[in-house]
């Protein structure tokens, strides 16, 4: 199951998530999303978990959870929308 991370602080890394998310059960994969043109986080990533109901525990235990000074969101990743289609056309 692919989890969603938001309102992650700056300071956190991916091994940061891993570490979190790993004491609910295993952990496929785990970053940080990355600015590339500033190299900073960009405040959220995910969180890829092989069993589901591991991965719910870990979304209830630690949405709203302090990580680094921050209160993080933790929920189900919704799947990435194909290229070239925006959800807020204004034209």
């Amino acid at each position: 199951m692919n989890i969603y991370v938001g309102n992650l602080s700056y300071e956190v890394s991916d091994q940061d998530l891993q570490t979190a998310f790993s004491a609910f059960g295993q952990v496929t994969s785990a970053r940080v999303i990355i600015d590339h043109e500033t190299n900073r986080a960009r405040g959220f990533g995910f969180v890829e978990m092989a069993n589901k109901t591991e991965a719910e525990a870990a979304m209830v235990a630690l949405n709203g959870k302090d990580m680094k000074g921050r209160t993080i969101t933790a929920n189900e990743a919704r799947p990435k929308a194909p290229m070239g289609s925006q959800t807020n056309k204004r034209w």
